[in-house]
């Protein structure tokens, strides 16, 4: 269907000109899946953005796209109009971005359609509702005239493939499509995909970062670096037996839902991509290769066939496997001694008792009336101990951020107690709230976002000490000592956030949580933004500084193997309510509310062979307002147990709300019929 040659693209920039994409080739057929993995930066958008013809002005294009022996990359913009959305399809990252706001999902479904085809408007409306029922939209002759906003994010992506297939395309682009996804909503965009390519036959470009998609969705897979491909092969080829030691890194550093027992850390791929303005002489990854020789240093590798008929490129190759064993190639860093002692025995640091939240609904623009309530936090308690990570796990929109933000603002009025350090924050005075801050600190989700970008790093870390009243020798002393901390140099004071990769910013973001010394850090999804090579050592660095200061972490993520790998404790949260909770062995190992298991049973796994054989559960619809909650559980219109009771059971579930159970020594689960179910 498309075969890609020599392709290389470069932008001319204010340093020089960047190489984009170096060279790359490749092949696609009928009804088969080529994945482009690779970190941020080595070409993946832009050979997606080249053989689609959306490259900006200024770029510099060579080399060779066919679609059915037909070349693409000379056409004119006119020409490749006729050809994208027609016969090439396009499934974008971010599904509100791609969709027009202002026109309803009908009108721009009718209009792919009648761009290419010649169809009335009867006709176009037909088959619009055809493919929203395909792709799993619920109630398509109601939600066809419904706007991109009233959708969900799941449900604007499932429109967004409808586009994308609406005219039987040979080839179908997903680039990043279930990236800022629940991981419920993933494996419902996933099988949809899956469904899109069984009816039209096309062949899929994937390209992600999450090797756990790799494994489920890919046939081949293209391992990219520094604009080239270094490894080609069979999905379990690259997987089981790769041969370039980048791709070994990259697997080595992905945290696995499946690993459990005794904790390891994880296996950081140290460094960065080289620059695309100024490529080193010789293998571009020979700066972090921990088996580099002076060749390497030389000479940039061919891409060549292996024995197995993998395609490599490095010098070392025939070696790896043999005299250099995969496993002992990065070696994993030792893991800090964790604090033993029975959790009873340690001191609470944080303590939340019937913690509710709810938010008016109102209505009218001058005369407003209150029309309903939005239970946001409906109810939550639990606790964390001294040099604990507790996580809080579930989809968006389940009340995992508006709990972190009921107990970072200290309020004089919540309903329910929030108790901090021994210390009950309805009865604090002014003073007290600010030295309780003190010893309560936050790491933000975009670490750009959080650094104002015209301060050097050493103000910023210097801004929390100075607003608490330390001394000038104080500060002075203790920044190059919280930058040594999180691995940075204390030279790096006088650089300004944007001299930093996004995984350094993180460390920053993470010292100046740890300058005033405090005792219980909130993250809010601090890694989901990193490569997964940089979110290996952000991972170590925190495990690390929880032994070495005796830290205790509220982590809030939406990446399930993260949360298995750092958190000692986990509470599930569903519409306001922790729905399960427990040690992380008993949570992960032996799922028990119908909830958790289907969020567990989503999480794709980096093996294609446990991928293909493993038991899936797909919940129907999205997360129900929590303005409407639903009588009873509030999970039962989802619930994929429900079918399968009787009558009589049945209705208890719909009239009455369950209580919470105990199901061992420390694992609670708040369903009638609780059940433990292996589902990794």
């Amino acid at each position: 269907m498309l075969a890609v040659r020599d392709l290389r693209v470069s932008f001319p920039s204010e340093a020089g000109l960047v190489q984009a994409v170096r060279g790359i080739d490749f092949s696609l057929r009928r009804g088969e899946t080529l994945a482009l993995v690779g970190e941020s930066g080595s070409g993946k958008s832009v050979t997606a953005t080249s053989v689609l013809g959306l490259l900006p002005e200024g770029a510099q294009v060579s080399g060779s796209v066919r679609l059915e022996g037909r070349e693409l990359l000379h056409l004119s913009d006119g020409e490749m109009s006729k050809i994208r959305g027609k016969e090439m399809g396009m499934v974008f990252q971010d599904p509100l971005s791609a969709l027009t706001p202002v026109f309803s999902i009908g009108t721009q479904l009718v209009e792919a359609l009648q761009v290419h085809q010649d169809l009335n408007d009867k006709a176009a409306r037909a088959r619009a509702l055809e493919l929203l029922d395909l792709v799993g939209i619920p109630d398509p002759k109601r939600r066809i005239d419904a706007f991109p906003h009233e959708f969900s994010g799941g449900m604007r992506q499932r429109a967004v493939i409808a586009m994308a297939i609406a005219n039987d395309p040979k080839v179908i682009i997903a680039d990043e499509p279930t990236t800022a996804l629940d991981v419920t909503i993933q494996a419902q965009v996933l099988e949809v995909l899956k469904k899109a390519q069984e009816v039209t036959g096309a062949a899929i470009l994937m390209i992600t970062h999450d090797l756990g998609v790799v494994a489920g969705m890919a046939d081949r897979v293209q391992v990219m670096y520094a604009g080239r491909p270094v490894e080609s092969g069979l999905a379990d080829d690259v997987f089981y037996t790769p041969h370039m030691p980048y791709t070994i890194g990259l697997l080595s550093a992905v945290p696995r839902m499946d690993e459990g027992g005794e904790k390891k850390a994880l296996t950081p791929l140290e460094g960065n991509p080289p620059s695309m303005v100024s490529l080193p002489q010789g293998c571009p990854f020979a700066a972090r290769c921990p088996i580099a020789v002076d060749v390497c240093r030389e000479v940039e590798p061919e891409l060549k066939a292996s024995a197995d008929g993998l395609l490599s490129a490095c010098h070392r190759s025939t070696e790896i496997g043999d005299s250099v064993p995969r496993e002992e190639m990065f070696p994993t860093p030792d893991v800090p001694a964790h604090d033993r002692s029975p959790r009873e025995s340690r001191p609470a640091v944080l303590k939340v008792d019937g913690l509710i939240k709810h938010f008016p609904l109102m209505k009218g623009s001058v005369f407003k009336r209150r029309v309903g309530t939005v239970r946001a936090v409906d109810g939550l308690d639990f606790d964390i101990r001294e040099g604990e990570t507790f996580a809080l796990v579930g989809e968006s929109g389940c009340g995992k951020t508006t709990t972190l933000l009921q107990i970072l603002e200290l309020p004089k009025a919540q309903a329910g107690s929030v108790v901090v350090l021994g210390k009950e924050t309805k009865s604090l005075n002014g003073k007290g709230r600010r030295e309780l801050r003190r010893d309560m600190q936050v790491v933000f989700q975009d670490p750009m976002a959080s650094l104002d970008s015209r301060m050097p790093i050493g103000d910023i870390l210097a801004e929390p000490m100075k607003t608490h009243g330390w001394s000038k020798d104080r500060i002075a002393a203790r920044v190059p000592e919280l930058l040594s901390l999180v691995g940075l140099l204390p030279e790096h004071a006088e650089r300004y956030p944007t001299e930093f990769s996004g995984g350094q910013r993180q460390r920053i973001g993470i010292a100046r949580a740890l300058a005033l010394d405090p005792k219980l850090i909130v993250l809010d999804e601090p890694v989901s933004a990193l490569d997964v090579s940089i979110q290996a050592g952000v991972i170590n660095l925190l495990d690390e500084l929880k032994v070495k200061l005796g830290l205790s972490y509220l982590f809030v993520a939406h990446d399930l193997s993260v949360i298995r790998h750092i958190a000692d404790r986990v509470a599930v949260m569903y519409l306001g309510r922790i729905v399960e909770l427990g040690d992380a062995d008993s949570v992960f190992g032996q799922p028990s509310h119908p909830y958790t298991q289907a969020l567990l049973s989503a999480v794709p796994l980096p093996d294609p062979r446990k991928e293909r054989e493993r038991r899936r559960i797909l919940l129907t619809g999205d997360l129900p307002s929590p303005a409407d909650v639903p009588s009873g559980c509030r999970f039962r219109t989802r619930c994929p147990k429900i079918g399968g009771l009787s009558a009589a059971d049945a209705e208890r579930c719909h009239t009455e709300d369950p209580a919470v159970q105990a199901l061992g020594a420390d694992h609670t689960a708040a369903c009638h019929y609780a059940a433990a179910l292996e589902v990794v």
